[in-house]
C-alpha cells in the first residue's frame, strides 16, 4: 500500500512565526511547505492594519500567487496602486512586470492571505524602491547587495 505524500491544514492548525523587526513591515506567516522538498512554498500570512507584508519587488525564477481570503489592502505594481479583497486571486510573475507588495490599509481589520510560491534552487529579488537585491538559494536569502556596486566580469581577476 502506498502512504500518502498529501499536505492538508488550515491556518489554524500551523505554528504562526511573527516577524516585525522594520516599520512599516509586520506580519505572521503559518508555513505548510517551505519549497525544499515540493515544488512549491505555501503559507498563510496575517498582516495587521496599516502593516505591508515585504519592501516592493520581484522575482527572476519564482512566480508568486495570492488568495485574499478575509480583509481589503493596496497591492503596489509597476501600473501603480490597486485595491484587492476578499476573495480576489493575484498572480505575480517573474520579473519587472511582476513587481508587487501588499498593504493592509484598514485601521482595524487583519488582512489574511494565502501565498503559493513556485520553488526554485536559485532565485534573485530585486528591490526597484531602494536598489537592492537579494539572493535566494532554495527559498532562503543568502545575502542583499546594492544593484549600484555592479563590477566587471573580470575585476580582482
Amino acid at each position: 500500500m502506498l502512504k500518502s505524500n498529501i499536505l492538508m491544514s488550515d491556518m489554524e492548525s500551523l505554528p504562526g512565526t511573527r516577524r516585525q523587526t522594520h516599520e512599516p513591515f509586520e506580519y505572521t506567516k503559518h508555513l505548510l511547505t517551505d519549497g525544499s522538498e515540493n515544488s512549491c512554498t505555501v503559507a498563510f500570512y496575517e498582516l495587521p492594519p496599516r502593516k505591508s507584508n515585504y519592501p516592493y519587488h520581484y522575482h527572476t525564477n519564482v512566480t508568486e500567487v495570492f488568495y485574499i481570503i478575509r480583509g481589503s489592502g493596496i497591492i503596489k505594481t509597476p501600473e501603480g496602486d490597486k485595491p484587492i479583497r476578499a476573495g480576489d486571486v493575484i498572480v505575480c510573475p517573474p520579473f519587472e512586470t511582476g513587481a508587487h507588495r501588499i498593504t493592509n490599509d484598514s485601521e482595524t481589520e487583519t488582512l489574511v492571505y494565502l501565498d503559493v510560491d513556485t520553488a526554485s534552487d536559485t532565485d534573485l529579488a530585486f528591490y526597484p524602491d531602494s536598489g537592492k537585491v537579494g539572493v535566494l538559494a532554495r527559498n532562503h536569502y543568502t545575502g542583499f547587495f546594492k544593484k549600484a556596486d555592479t563590477v566587471d566580469y573580470y575585476d580582482g581577476e
